[in-house]
C-alpha cells in the first residue's frame, strides 16, 4: 500500500532500498525477511513521506505526510 501510495513501482523502490525486486515482492506477499532488510525498505518509504500507523483496533495501515509548508 505504501508502494502505491507514491507511485513507485516494485523495481523503483527496489532500486532506492538497494534490494532485488523479488525482495519487494516477498514483502508484499508477507514472507519472512530479514529484518534489517525490511527496517532498509522501512527508511525508504519514510523518507519518501510514508506514515506507519500502528494497529489501533482498526488494523495497521499508512499514510502520505502532510506536505510541510515554509
Amino acid at each position: 500500500m505504501a508502494r502505491t501510495a507514491l507511485g513507485l513501482g516494485v523495481r523503483d523502490l527496489a532500486e532506492m532500498a538497494k534490494v532485488s525486486p523479488d525482495t519487494i515482492a516477498r514483502l508484499e506477499r508477507g514472507d519472512a525477511l530479514k529484518e534489517r532488510t525490511v527496517q532498509d525498505i522501512r527508511k525508504v518509504l519514510e523518507t519518501a513521506g510514508v506514515v506507519f500507523i500502528p494497529e489501533n483496533g482498526g488494523g495497521a495501515g499508512v499514510r502520505l505526510a502532510s506536505p510541510k509548508t515554509s
